[in-house]
């Protein structure tokens, strides 16, 4: 395993390490060669939009809207894939038709229950993870959140790692996709650090996690460790803003904000973030309810604005 791809201080306390007196945090190589950037070079990263964030509409309208409002790319869900599927929708057409936008896909939302706390339990639930994986591929995705939303609170670090393992060598041998290991407050990996942990003991060098600037924030684990990253850790970087209130603990997903309508520091995020060597999508990723009542369109363009003026304040 490359450890330099998983240097971080928050896995190693997760891990119960020590670290050197030495010790330093890893920094990307210099290559020499031009940096690519996107959005009419203001950014560093192609930016991303989560279909979540504007949820009443069908999928192939949010793939159009995603377009037409000048998304380098979407991240669907599992769940919208699977109904485009059962009402007689072709996935590798789907696929076609957002490259011919100008689109890709980074990454789908995700392998739910697909680290629970037994050996009987994960075996039944390879059906529905392969079946996710292969939706997945077939609109040429490169990464899938690995959700271990059934793993429970207490669950054994060595057999989470085991299990994230055995899911990316089936993603990468049998689909050619590679899952990625999300963290979320209300989930068993609540931190950033508890994912890094995980990704770290499953000893694989494709092994990698999904930050979520909201659930960095809402889960109290801070933002210093981004730091400590090397990117190439990084699947996808899901992006948002919180608001000042309600207070922390009564934060849910419908409260977030666009980017710099909130209290997070996203300018130094994004500057940490650069630091790390990082160059993969920023995610717009809200579930806010009051944006689904508004125009689909204006709220896609609004997002991607919003994300695009952080980025030029982060002077990234």
């Amino acid at each position: 395993m490359d450890r330099r791809r998983f240097v971080s201080l928050t896995a190693a306390v997760g891990a119960a390490g020590v670290l050197p007196l030495n010790w330093t945090a890893a920094r990307p190589v210099t290559t020499g060669q031009q940096e690519k950037r996107y959005q009419k070079k203001v950014s560093p990263w192609p930016i991303c939009l989560d279909t979540a964030t504007i949820r009443p509409a069908s999928l192939k309208d949010k793939i159009k809207i995603a377009a037409k409002a000048g998304y380098d790319a979407i991240e669907p869900w599992d769940g919208e894939l699977q109904k485009f599927e059962a009402g007689g929708g072709n996935l590798k057409d789907l696929g076609k038709e957002i490259k011919d936008l100008g689109l890709f896909v980074p990454s789908v939302i995700g392998l739910w229950n697909s680290i629970p706390p037994t050996k009987e339990q994960f075996d039944s639930s390879l059906k529905d993870t392969r079946n996710r994986m292969r939706m997945a591929a077939a609109i040429g995705a490169e990464h899938i959140q690995t959700i271990a939303n059934n793993a429970g609170e207490n669950y054994n670090q060595k057999w989470m790692a085991a299990r994230y393992r055995e899911i990316l060598e089936i993603g990468i041998s049998e689909y050619k996709i590679h899952p990625a290991l999300v963290f979320v407050k209300y989930q068993p990996i609540k931190t950033m650090g508890q994912a890094m942990a995980i990704i770290m003991d499953a000893n694989h060098p494709s092994a990698m996690m999904i930050p979520d600037t909201y659930h960095m924030h809402i889960s109290e684990g801070g933002f210093e460790s981004i730091k400590l990253l090397n990117g190439s850790a990084i699947a996808i970087f899901q992006f948002s803003d919180a608001p000042a209130s309600p207070a922390i603990a009564d934060l849910g997903d419908s409260h977030r904000v666009y980017p710099g309508d909130g209290i997070l520091p996203l300018q130094q995020i994004l500057r940490d973030l650069k630091a790390t060597g990082f160059r993969k999508c920023i995610s717009l990723e809200l579930y806010n309810p009051e944006y689904w009542k508004q125009d689909l369109q204006k709220v896609a363009e609004t997002g991607l604005a919003k994300t695009l003026e952080v980025i030029r304040k982060a002077g990234v």
